[in-house]
């Protein structure tokens, strides 16, 4: 116990000596390309169902299509009580902004469409953007690492620099229960994420993220499983008797409120939507 007590003063010494890092713009770095705003909502709509649409595209690409399961939900910015939804059952590599199906808080549909959706997967979102108003944009699909690291019930660890999206900023849901009682288990999630979280592991089932965009839910959607993939590796690395190194908390702090803002996050995702843009010649526009 001695020596772990002098290895921690050690360590609390050596972050108080050091100087305050400065903020950004002591620094004079360039300023970040703003999430677009508008006066229009109908022209909001158009751009964040296209952002959804390539979304999908994008996730299919990375490996994260897997048969029925997942969705992601968008407030309509015309009808903040009403969401757009994929429909079920079709493959996310082929999905267009015109198959978006736009449902209400009980998942019914609102226009004529010849799909239906994941009615009880839905009523989770439902109830999540219901109980946290900031919410427009949650995200949960059965990606593989975010699935294999759900099994531990544990958040990811400051460890590399990517890790630090998540600083302050996921939470665990132990009981994830599934869409057996979907509001009950909306709410329950919704309270595991608590006032301000836009991340969430869910113990034994998977990874889910959220944001006031597509591209920041998005964003923080694919860095998620990049960092469940990324401490997997690490795990396996620390069982064979190789020491973990974590980030200080300070750096840790500083990197998520500089680095890692609502705008560098959802512009992490644009250079995928530019890329599937291009490779598809926007033909998931229609």
């Amino acid at each position: 116990m001695a020596t772990i007590t002098q290895t921690k003063t050690a360590t609390e010494a050596r972050l108080s000596t050091q100087p305050k890092l400065p903020a950004p713009s002591e620094t004079k770095l360039p300023k970040i390309q703003k999430i677009p705003t508008f006066t229009d909502k109908y022209e909001q709509r158009k751009w964040e169902k296209s952002q959804m649409a390539a979304a999908f595209r994008i996730f299919a690409k990375l490996g994260f299509a897997d048969g029925v399961a997942g969705h992601m939900s968008l407030r309509d910015p015309v009808h903040p009580d009403l969401f757009w939804i994929n429909p079920y059952a079709k493959h996310f590599s082929q999905i267009n902004v015109s198959d978006l199906v736009l449902v209400d808080e009980h998942g019914e549909i609102q226009e004529p469409t010849k799909y239906t959706v994941s009615k009880a997967g839905f009523i989770i979102h439902s109830v999540l953007h219901q109980m946290r108003p900031d919410i427009n944009v949650a995200v949960h699909l059965h990606s593989p690492y975010g699935r294999a690291w759900s099994a531990f019930g544990r958040p990811i660890e400051m460890l590399v620099q990517d890790s630090c999206y998540f600083y302050d900023d996921l939470s665990v849901y132990e009981g994830f229960g599934g869409t057996v009682l979907a509001k009950e288990e909306g709410m329950n999630l919704a309270r595991a994420l608590g006032p301000k979280n836009r991340n969430i592991i869910l113990q034994n089932h998977g990874i889910m993220s959220c944001g006031a965009t597509v591209g920041e839910a998005a964003g923080f959607f694919i860095a998620l499983e990049r960092a469940c993939h990324t401490q997997l590796l690490i795990e396996a690395a620390a069982a064979g008797g190789v020491p973990k190194k974590y980030i200080p908390r300070e750096e840790a702090e500083y990197s998520k409120r500089y680095d890692y803002t609502q705008e560098n996050t959802y512009m992490s995702f644009q250079p995928e939507y530019q890329c599937m843009l291009a490779e598809t010649n926007g033909s998931f526009l229609q």
